[in-house]
């Protein structure tokens, strides 16, 4: 089932780079720092030289474009969107957060990973989430101390700019550092989220005083400021990330994870947490090798745990490989998809977990020999039970469907995730989150950035006591992930492709449908980012966006078994794609979560 994909590609680059002409991009050099004018419209999709940003913010993206036109390179330029991204998007993502660095090396042409992830305090056992012996209501354990988990994300971005940079941390933060004090202008999609959180903002007086201004919801049109992140952003420039891991911004971590500054008159349980200065200290980023898959022809690089993006999107595209999708009508197609992820996702819930504390079958999950025990489970006119049982990647059994299933856990849905590339053909996705829209609703006080509310990321209590849980809490452990920074190398080791999303566990889905989309259905990267998405998760109903809910399709696919919910949007993805000229395409989503901010250097004519 193997085509000619560079061919194919090359056909691709050529139709998508039609739709970038006009696309908005900053100034010449000369003109000055690259920032969007006040309300300027965000603009999907860009084509040029130089290099590229693609984010969900035209103030993020226009950051790492600066810095890549004063010669910055695409690891500059991806610490430079995700701090500005902390100022714009400081719902999904910050300093208070983690997350994971994929970075391609255009000279040695090789991926390396970065993760960033948060850990549960040393002191944390597998009894994390419970009280008297029962987990703690959902809700509840959300909006406390004891969800935050040791912040990754300053660490990773030191440990990326000393591997690969070539801009100092104080360099790439000036542009964070500028836009937090001198603000942006809040879009309809920041008044949302924070009238989305507006009940469990106002029980932290903190967080209140800085999203709730004049103890009303931001105006859209307005202008945000966020001085107090401005000095964390400064301090972190002058002292570098130990002022986070052994200096005073640590401290007030510490001191607001223990003792959640709660308002009295709320009533809320703000449960403390116990993170110490000891786990701050001990924080250590790690330098891994990615998970990688063959699929047609090409190497897709991703996360390896304690992600399980790039096993469970590895293992879906190893499971629909033996399937020709480019002749596939939309039937068909969905139909795999559907069930391939549901596969996928019944592994994953199985074995994947933090690999420090767990045995994780990484090989085992990505090879094709387990993929296809799993693909013969699949039959065109039924489908499969859900939650499936897992299979044995040790020792794969040909559609075998026995054991006990492993339901997938809540994540939330924020996150954030950006594409970089640079005039010498370095590469970095990275998706970096505080967990679900607003973290754990705490604000540092005096420091500007809410906290996260990784740990809620973790199994509370085992689904079956009887079965080995990988996620449940330990001490400095890792929660399993799912996100899923994607580059795609061709045989020659170039890049083709970069993508990821924000999204919790739809973000595998997300990632799989855009590539298969792109890959193999015909579509350039902005159509198939634009595509009506649907997501299994070995769950009893597939998510499906209005696009595909309104369709006929999905009636025939309920026909043979498939019941459907409808949700009115999943995930959020931003690409770079290196054209066959050198030119970089940046694009964005069109509409989902406001929609995207693609940018280039130099916009081609």
């Amino acid at each position: 089932m193997r085509r000619p994909v560079a061919r194919k590609l090359a056909v691709l680059a050529a139709g998508a780079a039609v739709v970038s002409v006009g696309a908005f991009a900053p100034p010449a050099e000369h003109d000055g720092p690259a920032r969007p004018a006040p309300h300027a419209p965000k603009v999907p999709v860009a084509v040029g030289h130089g290099g590229a940003v693609s984010s969900v913010d035209a103030d993020a993206s226009a950051a790492g474009i600066e810095v890549l036109r004063k010669g910055g390179n695409a690891v500059d330029a991806a610490v430079a969107t995700a701090a500005a991204l902390g100022v714009t998007e400081p719902y999904s993502a910050g300093i208070g957060g983690g997350g994971y660095f994929v970075h391609y090396d255009a000279r040695s042409r090789t991926v390396h990973t970065l993760d960033g992830r948060e850990t549960a305090p040393l002191t944390a056992d597998s009894g994390l989430f419970l009280e008297n012996g029962e987990p703690i209501p959902f809700a509840e354990a959300v909006t406390s101390g004891l969800s935050v988990g040791t912040p990754g994300t300053p660490a990773t971005w030191q440990r990326a700019l000393d591997r690969w940079g070539k801009r100092s941390l104080s360099t790439v933060l000036e542009p964070a550092e500028r836009l937090a004090r001198e603000g942006f202008t809040v879009d309809d999609t920041f008044r949302a989220q924070t009238a989305a959180n507006e009940a469990r903002f106002r029980h932290f007086p903190d967080t209140a005083e800085l999203f709730l201004p004049g103890g009303e919801l931001p105006v859209v049109g307005s202008t945000f400021k966020n001085p107090d992140l401005a000095g964390t952003y400064r301090e972190l420039r002058r002292e570098g990330v130990d002022a986070l891991y052994r200096g005073g911004i640590g401290r007030d971590v510490v001191d607001t994870v223990n003792e959640p500054p709660v308002d009295p008159g709320s009533g809320w349980n703000a449960r403390p947490g116990d993170l110490s200065a000891r786990d701050l200290a001990a924080y250590r980023v790690r330098s891994q090798a990615p998970t990688r898959t063959s699929y047609r022809g090409l190497d897709v690089y991703s996360m390896a745990p304690s992600s399980s993006g790039g096993t469970t999107v590895g293992e879906a595209l190893n499971i629909l490989e033996r399937t020709d999708l480019s002749r596939a009508g939309d039937l068909r197609y969905l139909h795999r998809l559907i069930e391939a992820s549901r596969i996928a996702f019944a592994d994953r819930g199985r074995w994947v977990g933090d690999p420090a504390f767990e045995d994780v079958p990484t090989k085992e999950l990505l090879s094709q020999r387990f993929a296809d025990s799993r693909a013969c489970l699949i039959e065109d006119d039924a489908v499969l039970t859900s939650p499936l049982a897992p299979g044995d990647p040790r020792d794969p059994e040909p559609c075998a469907t026995g054991g006990t299933a492993a339901p997938t856990t809540y994540e939330g849905e924020s996150t954030t995730h950006l594409t970089t590339a640079d005039r010498w053909g370095n590469v970095v996705a990275y998706t970096l989150t505080i967990e679900q829209t607003g973290g754990s609703g705490i604000t540092v006080p005096g420091r500007g950035f809410l906290l996260n509310n990784e740990l809620t990321d973790f199994s509370f209590a085992p689904a079956n006591p009887a079965v080995h849980d990988p996620n449940l809490p330990g001490p400095g452990k890792r929660p399993r992930s799912s996100m899923a920074p994607t580059i795609v190398l061709d045989r020659y080791d170039r890049p083709v492709v970069a993508l990821g999303s924000p999204g919790g566990s739809t973000i595998i889905t997300t990632v799989l449908q855009t590539l298969t989309g792109f890959l193999d259905r015909g579509l350039s990267l902005p159509d198939a980012i634009a595509a009506p998405r649907a997501s299994q998760r070995n769950t009893a109903q597939t998510d499906l966006e209005p696009g595909l809910y309104d369709s006929e399709v999905r009636r025939s696919l309920e026909a043979i078994g498939h019941s459907f919910r409808e949700n009115p949007e999943i995930g959020a993805t931003t690409a770079v794609q290196r054209l066959p000229d050198g030119t970089w395409l940046a694009a964005a989503e069109k509409v989902r979560r406001g929609g995207g901010s693609a940018m280039v250097v130099r916009p081609a004519r």
